[in-house]
């Protein structure tokens, strides 16, 4: 049973939707009882699964509302928060296994709809097939078997050209079957990753391995994958007229945190070096150490993680900057680059 502070902070948001399993549910409680701050922090939480219910529809289905009165915003919340507690997980894979949950929320609001345009050329069979194939890299490096047949590749393809084929290879083969088959085997696949040894301890999810073109931790690549399925969950949110809501502000600032070294990597220690701050978290000096701060940028956590996720245009991402102009637009510019959402 979790007791600790830092543990039981990490358990919030998912006790808040009624998620946990029900020794980590039991302990939630006896330490909000002791602690002014998490118990703060809870009642945040819990209003904003309340915003979320929202008022109930000036008329019969007026605005597109749910048959049982609520709005589309309530159903999501309600579904949330009625779905089966997941499995427990060590604090790295709670975030992904919380955009999981959140996109199966969302996803009966398809029904009828698989066919509505979502980002680049796909729909919204085709964006949640993209997903079946995005979590693949990470799935198979941890010895689970592929549910898809596999994809012809040059044996000297870089990755991102065997990942653009094998995505359009997996869209292909799930255009083919039914959305309801694509939604199954995208849930089946996620819930074995979170069934791993890597996803329930953080000591054996330290080991670093190459995915995607980045080597990082293991741990790191469960966020990686938390990251796309919350971008892409909002993708399709947004098609079908739903608001998402961004994810828990504890697993938000772990994604911020991710995007910004990644970031400081591809930016190199060469760059002018820039003062970044993120609303509500730390900041970070981008860019060379040798030589005095060029300019300073401010971004809202969500907007930040839009931009990576390729989901802004650097030159119209809300922000605050001072300083050096060109600095600001080389971040700007070079967080955009690093999406291949």
């Amino acid at each position: 049973m979790t007791t600790h502070h830092d543990g039981v902070r990490e358990l919030l948001a998912a006790w808040t939707l009624g998620a946990l399993p029900p020794g980590e549910r039991d302990a939630v409680p006896l330490h909000l009882a002791e602690c002014e701050s998490c118990a703060a922090e809870a009642e945040r939480l819990r209003e904003t699964v309340r915003l979320l219910d929202g008022p109930p529809p000036a008329g019969p289905l007026a605005d597109g509302g749910a048959p049982d009165g609520r709005s589309p915003a309530g159903a999501l919340a309600g579904a949330l928060r009625a779905r089966p507690a997941a499995p427990p997980v060590a604090a790295h894979a709670v975030p992904y296994a919380a955009a999981v949950a959140g996109l199966r929320a969302l996803l009966p609001e398809a029904e009828g709809r698989w066919g509505t345009p979502v980002v680049h050329d796909w729909d919204v069979h085709a964006t949640v097939a993209h997903l079946l194939a995005a979590d693949e890299p990470l799935a198979l490096r941890l010895g689970l078997a592929a549910r898809v047949p596999s994809s012809r590749t040059a044996d000297d393809s870089g990755w991102e050209d065997a990942w653009n084929r094998r995505t359009a290879d997996v869209i292909a083969h799930e255009h083919g079957r039914p959305p309801a088959a694509t939604v199954a085997d995208f849930s089946a696949q996620a819930d074995a990753l979170l069934d791993t040894p890597e996803a329930r301890d953080s000591g054996t999810a330290a080991r670093a391995t190459r995915l995607m073109g980045l080597r990082l931790p293991v741990a790191d690549h469960f966020l990686v994958r938390a990251f796309e399925v919350w971008i892409h969950t909002d993708d399709i949110g947004r098609a079908l007229g739903l608001v998402v809501p961004p994810p828990p502000d504890e697993h938000l600032q772990r994604l911020v945190r991710l995007a910004v070294r990644i970031l400081g990597l591809a930016l190199g220690p060469a760059a002018p070096p820039v003062l970044l701050a993120v609303t509500g978290g730390a900041e970070w000096v981008l860019g060379s150490e040798k030589e005095p701060v060029r300019a300073e940028l401010v971004l809202d956590p969500v907007d930040f993680c839009l931009l990576v996720g390729g989901r802004y245009d650097p030159a119209t991402v809300p922000r605050g900057a001072a300083g050096d102009e060109g600095a600001v637009r080389r971040v700007l510019e070079r967080a955009a680059s690093l999406a291949w959402l």
